[in-house]
């Protein structure tokens, strides 16, 4: 299927008989790769990654995703020198001001997955005001993973259910389901990876049980529309049976 007749004229928008997936996560990988490719300071690649999310989000928004969820800042990142966690910090922070009033314009309602209670003040505080700025939007939940890791999560939850008491019995998949990050929201349907590698890196583990994955050998800052609209009519063309 041509990416272009997937997505509609010009790649604007959705055909009307395009598959939509209603919830896509986006491993962005190769901001750093990008940069020494250039011999640019690493830090410019991450600034370019955090450029290149402003459009997917616009165009999942167009198009009738309901969610995205990205990955911004694994809990294995801090295992980087202080200098860079200190600027992915700092541009999780400046990105979070910057874009909350673009992004409660457009209805999207911004949600952190991860363990928020390990970060810095500032850094907490700047989600808590983008949360709460958003909270209303209906259009588009957009999940932010930070400091975020899969088996984490995974042990998070169960530890939930032991502090609840709950009897062996009670441990079902609906339960430990319900206490993940991401409670309430559908599993997701297509996992984008950038970058080239062909993994998904302790990314949303239990919930991409079934999901279509999709690798991409562009650095994640030149994943633009077209390429993810490459990724959309990808989707589009598999069948999904589920182990029917």
């Amino acid at each position: 299927m041509d990416p272009a007749a997937a997505m509609g004229s010009g790649g604007a928008g959705p055909a009307a008989d395009a598959v939509v997936p209603r919830h896509v996560a986006i491993i962005m990988d190769g901001n750093r790769r990008w940069a020494r490719e250039r011999g640019l300071p690493d830090g410019r690649g991450h600034s370019a990654g955090v450029e290149a999310i402003r459009p997917i989000v616009e165009h999942s928004v167009e198009i009738g995703v309901e969610i995205l969820t990205i990955y911004a800042f694994s809990r294995e990142n801090w295992s980087r020198t202080s200098d860079e966690v200190s600027l992915l910090m700092g541009l999780l922070e400046s990105a979070i001001r910057d874009e909350t009033p673009r992004l409660a314009k457009q209805g999207v309602r911004v949600r952190v997955l991860g363990r928020i209670d390990e970060l810095s003040e500032g850094t907490r505080t700047a989600i808590d005001d983008g949360i709460r700025a958003t909270a209303h939007g209906a259009r588009m939940t957009l999940n932010v993973a930070f400091n975020y890791s899969s088996r984490t999560e995974i042990v998070d939850a169960v530890r939930g259910l032991i502090a609840e008491g709950a009897d062996p019995a009670a441990v079902t998949e609906e339960a430990v389901t319900a206490r993940l990050y991401t409670a309430g929201l559908p599993d997701p349907d297509l996992l984008i990876r950038t970058g080239g590698d062909q993994r998904i890196s302790n990314f949303l583990l239990w919930q991409a049980a079934y999901a279509e994955l999709y690798f991409c050998d562009r650095f994640w800052p030149d994943f633009d529309r077209a390429a993810y609209a490459e990724a959309l009519a990808d989707f589009a063309q598999r069948a999904r049976r589920f182990g029917r």
